[in-house]
């Protein structure tokens, strides 16, 4: 039998950006699944298993950083990778202070992508 295949949700609403990530994600081996927003994050079905998380933290409405503050708040673990086009340092210190695995900008390398999922998956 062959290893389970572990899934990684992509957020970001930038589509073409999105189902770009996706697409290296399942060239991995992973399985992504996409979400245009925060708030279509929270309401996926709570039985859909996830491993990891790519979220953009410019996002309309609930931003990265504030779902990332919801889901510890509900005793989440699940692993946060941050990925940005937005150049703010402020921002940055804050993302790092959470406890996500890597914070990446736009244009980032897919190896860099791909070697924080690797890590986020190892914890």
């Amino acid at each position: 039998m062959g290893k389970k295949s572990r899934t990684v949700a992509v957020v970001d609403d930038d589509g073409s950006l999105r189902r770009s990530v996706a697409r290296l994600v399942n060239a991995y081996g992973f399985s992504a699944v996409e979400y245009a927003s925060a708030e279509a994050f929270l309401n996926r079905d709570p039985e859909a298993a996830i491993d990891c998380l790519v979220l953009d933290i410019d996002l309309e409405g609930i931003t990265g950083l504030e779902l990332q503050s919801k889901l510890d708040m509900a005793g989440s673990t699940l692993p946060v990778i941050f990925i940005t086009a937005l150049e703010d340092e402020l921002l940055k210190k804050a993302a790092e202070r959470t406890r996500c695995i890597a914070y990446l900008q736009k244009p980032f390398a897919g190896a860099a992508l791909v070697a924080a999922i690797n890590k986020a998956l190892q914890s």
